[in-house]
């Protein structure tokens, strides 16, 4: 079984690496932000970051997701260690690829986007959220300095190493 979680904060191109990586594996690709209700959605786009309790729901969807798919790949802020660990609790074997990228590109990245809920503003709220993965979470870190093609074959190689 594939559970992978592309994770980082908006602009981080998880969604970009997770379909390039669901391809590669030849899986199944979701991106979490289609599955936010509405009143998430809205609320960011109004420029107000979510808190936990808006962000719980929604993270277990997608613990059920991963969950109910043999092989799949989600892409997913997950920025917190508690929002993985609440994504741990329904897929338990989940295994994230975090994508590490500074501020400037992330601002760069989310200002180009037009078509896209997340403003530039909530950007810093993001970074301050963020919790790096830590050693014990199954998972690799994958610098910004990796393309789509590196960045996939990183986080496959070391999917692959786990499951030796």
């Amino acid at each position: 079984m594939t559970r992978i979680v592309v994770m980082g904060p908006s602009g981080s191109g998880k969604s970009t690496v997770g379909r390039a990586l669901a391809e590669r594996l030849a899986v199944r690709f979701i991106d979490a932000d289609d599955l936010h209700p509405q009143a998430n959605v809205e609320k960011m786009a109004a420029g107000v970051p979510l808190d936990d309790t808006d962000r719980m729901p929604w993270l277990a969807l997608v613990g059920t997701a991963l969950n109910e798919a043999d092989d799949i790949v989600i892409a997913c802020s997950a920025l917190k260690r508690a929002y993985r660990d609440a994504i741990r609790s329904q897929a338990p074997d989940a295994f994230f690829a975090e994508l590490s990228v500074s501020r400037a590109v992330l601002q760069a990245r989310v200002s180009s986007r037009g078509d896209h809920f997340m403003p530039t503003s909530l950007v810093d709220s993001q970074l301050q959220t963020w919790e790096p993965l830590e050693h014990d979470e199954a998972g690799v870190r994958v610098d910004e300095s990796a393309d789509v093609d590196q960045a996939t074959a990183i986080i496959r190689d070391a999917l692959e190493a786990r499951t030796v």
